[in-house]
C-alpha cells in the first residue's frame, strides 16, 4: 500500500489553508533574518524572497514527485529563511507516505540545512544547543503529525475499499440470485404451459385429422381448446407476476400445487380424452408439501409427454411408498405406433424436473425399452 493510492484529492479550501499556514511559518522563520538582510545585504533579501516564492510554487507538485520536491526545497532552506514554510510542508507530505528510508533521509537533510542556515544567520542570538533542540522538536512534530495523517488515510482507504468490495460482492450475489430466479421461473413456465398447450395441440390435431365428427363434438372440442387456452394465459400471468411483485423468498409464489392435486390433474386429463389408469393416488393425501410440489410436477410432465408423443396409448400412473422409505411415482405409456404428430421435442421439462428432484434430495429415472417409456421419480419422505 503506497501513499499515492491512499491520498485523497485536496479541495480548494485545503489548498488555501495550507498555503496560508506555509506563508505564516515562513514569515515567523524569516522575521529577524529578513530585517537584517534589508538593512545590511539587500541582495540577500531579494534572493531569500525569490527562493521562498520558487519553493512555494515547487511544493505544489509534492504529490507528483514527493522525494524530489522535498529534497530540492530542503536544500534551498539552507540558504533562505522564507523556504522554511515550504520545506515543512514538503516534510509533512513525505511523512504521510510512511516510508522509513525516505523519512530518515529527509530528517537528516533538514537538520543539516537548519544548522547551515543558523550558522550564517547574523541575527541569531540563541545558544546553538537551544536552537538545535527547537529545530528537532519542530521536525519531530511535523514527522509525527504526517505519519499519523498518513496512517489515518490508509485506514480510511482500506475501509472504503472493503465497503466497495462488499457492495460489488453483494451486487454479484443479487445478480446470481436474479439469474437463478429467472431460471426457476422459466422452468415454472414450462411446467405450467406445456400441460395446457399439449391439450390444445391434441384437440386441435383431432379437429384437423377427424372428418367424421358431428357438430356437437366439434363444439365440445373447440370448447376444450378455448378453456385450456384461457387457463394457459391466466397461469402465465401468475408466473410472470413474480417478476413485478417481489414476493418474499420464504414462501414460494403461485401457482404452487401440492401432491393431493394430482388427483384433479389426472381427472382433468382423462376428461380431455386421455386413457389413464391410476394406482395408489390416495397415498398422496399424506405427502408433505415439501415434496408434494415436485411430485405434482412429475405427474404433470409425464402426462404432458404422453399427450404430446403418444396420445392414443394407455398411460399408467402409479404411486407407492411410506414415511421413512420415500415416495415413488411412475408414469408409463406405450410408445406410439403410426404417424408422427410433429410436436417439438425440447427435453427441457425433463431437465427441469431432474433439477427439482435433485434439489429435493431425490432422483429421476427415465426408462425406454423399445416398447414403452417410464418416468420414475423417488423423493425422500420424512418419517
Amino acid at each position: 500500500m503506497t501513499g499515492v493510492t491512499t491520498q485523497p484529492p485536496i479541495s480548494t479550501w485545503g489548498h488555501v489553508w495550507r498555503t496560508a499556514l506555509v506563508v505564516l511559518i515562513s514569515a515567523l522563520a524569516w522575521w529577524d533574518l529578513g530585517r537584517w538582510q534589508w538593512d545590511n545585504a539587500r541582495w540577500w533579501f531579494w534572493l531569500d524572497l525569490g527562493l521562498g516564492l520558487a519553493s512555494l510554487l515547487l511544493v505544489q507538485y509534492r504529490r507528483r514527485w514527493p522525494v524530489t520536491v522535498a529534497v530540492v526545497v530542503t536544500i534551498a532552506s539552507a540558504f533562505s529563511g522564507t523556504t522554511g514554510g515550504p520545506a515543512t510542508l514538503a516534510l509533512f507530505s513525505l511523512a504521510t507516505r510512511r516510508r522509513s528510508r525516505e523519512i530518515v533521509g529527509l530528517v537528516a537533510l533538514s537538520v543539516l540545512a537548519g544548522l547551515v542556515l543558523v550558522s550564517q544567520d547574523p541575527s541569531e542570538q540563541e545558544s546553538p544547543l537551544l536552537t538545535l533542540g527547537f529545530m528537532l522538536a519542530i521536525i519531530g512534530v511535523t514527522v509525527g503529525w504526517g505519519m499519523y495523517v498518513g496512517s489515518r488515510r490508509e485506514l480510511l482507504w482500506t475501509l472504503r475499499e472493503r465497503a466497495q468490495r462488499a457492495e460489488a460482492e453483494q451486487a454479484a450475489r443479487v445478480s446470481q440470485a436474479r439469474t437463478a430466479e429467472r431460471a426457476r421461473i422459466a422452468r415454472e413456465m414450462h411446467d405450467v404451459l406445456a400441460h395446457r398447450i399439449s391439450m390444445v395441440a391434441m384437440h386441435a390435431g383431432a379437429l384437423s385429422f377427424r372428418d367424421d365428427l358431428t357438430a356437437e363434438q366439434v363444439k365440445q372440442t373447440a370448447t376444450v381448446i378455448q378453456e385450456n387456452s384461457h387457463r394457459a394465459l391466466a397461469e402465465l400471468r401468475e408466473v410472470l407476476g413474480v417478476l413485478r411483485d417481489h414476493p418474499g423468498d420464504a414462501v414460494p409464489e403461485p401457482p404452487q400445487p401440492s401432491a393431493i392435486e394430482v388427483v384433479d390433474l389426472v381427472r382433468e386429463a382423462a376428461e380431455a380424452g386421455m386413457n389413464i389408469e391410476v394406482d395408489g393416488l390416495e397415498l398422496l393425501a399424506q405427502v408433505p408439501d415439501s415434496i408434494g410440489r415436485t411430485a405434482y410436477r412429475a405427474v404433470q410432465e409425464g402426462l404432458t409427454n404422453a399427450r404430446k408423443h403418444a396420445p392414443d396409448t394407455l398411460v399408467n400412473v402409479t404411486t407407492s411408498g411410506s414415511p421413512g422409505s420415500g415416495l415413488q411415482i411412475e408414469v408409463s405409456n406405450r410408445l406410439p405406433i403410426g404417424r408422427d404428430l410433429g410436436t417439438p421435442e425440447s427435453g427441457l421439462g425433463l431437465v427441469g424436473l431432474a433439477e427439482r428432484a435433485e434439489l429435493a434430495g431425490g432422483r429421476l429415472t427415465r426408462i425406454r425399452d423399445g416398447r414403452s417409456f417410464t418416468l420414475r421419480l423417488w423423493l425422500p419422505w420424512p418419517a
